[in-house]
């Protein structure tokens, strides 16, 4: 009963696998106690949520039967059905709403809903009802249907055909590495008569953030002779080629699939799925011969078929301009191609934006030979005795020019390690040169620079373990180091009573150049510096760095001006000296001078 104040009433009925057919019958109606051929009533149906404005309607008003037909309904869901007043409210409506689902794996079975003696209205479902006789024995599985030719009989049962379904073992590899295998496969034979179908079962979470593979590939000589051609449809839920005997479609009017076909021109027929629903999924396989009127059925011909099914990470690894990486964002864990050198796409296939093979070129010359500025503060250092510093000097200079070089994008690529040794030592090298730069500068003595100089390349390690991208692992060491260069520079200024270092030439011709260009690079490796400009201002962050360094190398140290005591003469070490005036027994000595002797 729909009251008269109530203008809709919503139903819903569960639909369970290998269900062909659905239909949604309006029976009995009658306004008060007045029966009437003519119902003011709009029956909706929809899968999953409440029908909309746009869902599958009838309209209930005309004399003929008030029915919804849905071939191929979706398995493991629920249908809603709306009952809607068409007219003006006034009068409570009566009415028998029926259901009828066709099971295909017993196509002699229908399943009906009661009649208006069971409460349909939710939260119940129809199967929640009672007195449901003809629900007893779950649906076999292993079959499904052809919607070819099927219709209702005059008696309410749905005729489909069912065909049986090859299911697929999987072989978890990695993590979204899972290869399914086909019994007996992995060639397969599709008979001209009716249709192969296979399932494909991907399980929640695990499965869903890779890709899905499917690849047919026919065996041309299994034609014999025929332009025979191999429909394929892959669906989620429900297999589906819907069409006639001799048509071919992939599509209906509730969902649609996959399409792939392969022929004797073309054997190869790939289909890849990123990020697939998990569940289910059906690929259904129908052959067909082609004539001078269309399509036909083959005479007597099955096409063999070499079917591989499989789940990967990524599409083809990413290719040559891409990186397959495994990421998470919250609980979800999933695999996605990083594109490089203005390559995108799915796969890193997309050419639209990438760059020139020339283009290529030039960036990574650029960023290699722009650290051979590091040759001028080597030489500076090794005239000035500072072998330390000129070693990790050429250190940062070797590591810095092969890390750029095995770091590009594109094709043009050079790697003598592995990318992560390269990098790890491209990053402690730069910051180390930072770092024994101000050191030096501060001239502290030689068993302290020590220790600053091993203590600063284990913190500096540590520091680029936790984080090599970020901002403070180069602003860190290097405000660090400037303050006990700043303390050491106070010290001898108090000291000296006079500004350190002393020359104004000093401050002019070096500190002030050198630290305008190092504060220069700083300022467009954190600001400026972006994916796209990387390449110009990177190396120009290379010759900026190492010319900062060429400018603030101190000189070689000078002698403090103390003059060291005077070596003696190697010797036995005894001397004999022999007073003069005793020997000549003078009496006054004031008088007389007094002369020693002394011979070793």
């Amino acid at each position: 009963m729909l009251p008269a104040h109530n203008r809709s009433a919503l139903y819903k009925v569960f639909v369970p696998q290998f269900t062909s057919g659905l239909r949604v019958r309006l029976l009995a109606c009658r306004i008060g106690q007045q029966s009437v051929e003519s119902c003011p009533i709009l029956l909706r149906l929809r899968a999953k949520a409440p029908p909309l404005h746009n869902s599958s309607s009838q309209d209930c008003s005309s004399p003929a039967v008030c029915q919804l037909l849905l071939m191929l309904p979706l398995w493991q869901h629920w249908y809603y059905v709306l009952v809607e007043r068409t007219g003006v409210s006034g009068a409570a409506i009566y009415f028998q709403l029926t259901t009828q689902l066709q099971d295909c794996s017993r196509p002699g079975l229908s399943r009906s809903s009661p009649g208006p003696s069971s409460s349909l209205n939710m939260p119940q479902s129809f199967g929640a009802a009672g007195g449901l006789s003809s629900l007893e024995g779950l649906p076999a599985p292993g079959f499904s249907l052809s919607p070819a030719n099927m219709s209702w009989s005059d008696s309410g049962i749905f005729q489909p055909s069912c065909w049986p379904i090859r299911p697929t073992l999987r072989n978890e590899l990695d993590t979204f590495s899972v290869h399914f295998y086909i019994f007996f496969g992995p060639n397969v034979a599709v008979p001209p008569d009716r249709p192969a179908l296979f399932s494909i079962n991907l399980l929640p979470v695990l499965d869903s953030g890779g890709v899905l593979n499917l690849e047919l590939r026919l065996n041309t000589s299994s034609a014999q002779g025929e332009n025979l051609t191999v429909f394929g449809c892959l669906n989620h839920g429900v297999p589906l080629i819907s069409g006639d005997n001799l048509s071919i479609s992939c599509q209906t009017e509730s969902f649609s699939g996959f399409s792939l076909a392969v022929n004797t021109t073309n054997g190869v027929s790939r289909l890849r799925i990123p990020y697939p629903q998990t569940g289910t999924w059906y690929l259904n396989l129908r052959s067909l011969c082609s004539s001078e009127y269309g399509w036909r059925q083959c005479n007597n011909i099955s096409a063999e078929l070499n079917l591989r099914t499989f789940l990967s990470p990524c599409i083809n690894e990413c290719g040559p301009y891409g990186q397959c990486k495994l990421l998470r964002t919250n609980n979800y864990l999933y695999a996605a191609c990083e594109c490089r050198a203005g390559w995108s796409g799915w796969g890193c296939t997309d050419n639209t934006q990438a760059f020139s093979y020339g283009f290529q070129l030039l960036s990574t010359l650029l960023l290699c030979l722009s650290n051979l500025m590091f040759l001028p503060p080597v030489l500076i250092a090794l005239r000035s005795h500072y072998l330390l510093e000129a070693s990790i000097y050429i250190f940062t200079m070797f590591f810095s020019t092969f890390y750029h070089a095995c770091d590009q994008p594109g094709i043009v690529v050079f790697c003598i390690m592995e990318y992560d040794v390269l990098q790890f030592c491209d990053f402690l090298g730069s910051l180390m040169s930072v770092w024994v730069t101000v050191i030096s500068m501060a001239r502290l003595q030689p068993i302290i620079k020590q220790v600053l100089y091993l203590l600063g390349a284990m913190l500096l390690s540590m520091a680029l373990q936790l984080d090599r991208h970020g901002l403070w692992n180069l602003l860190g060491p290097s405000l660090f180091a400037v303050g006990i260069m700043a303390i050491a520079w106070t010290f001898r200024t108090i000291r000296r009573r006079h500004c350190y270092p002393p020359t104004w030439k000093r401050w002019l011709f070096y500190l002030c150049p050198g630290t305008l260009i190092a504060s220069s690079a700083v300022a467009l490796y954190a600001f400026v510096e972006t994916e796209e400009n990387y390449f110009y201002i990177h190396s120009i962050w290379h010759m900026l760095i190492a010319g900062s360094v060429g400018f603030l190398l101190p000189p070689r140290a000078k002698p403090d001006g103390r003059v060291a005591p005077l070596a003696r003469r190697k010797g036995c070490g005894y001397q004999l000296c022999v007073n003069e005036q005793e020997e000549l027994g003078l009496v006054d000595p004031g008088s007389v001078s007094i002369n020693s002797i002394c011979t070793s």
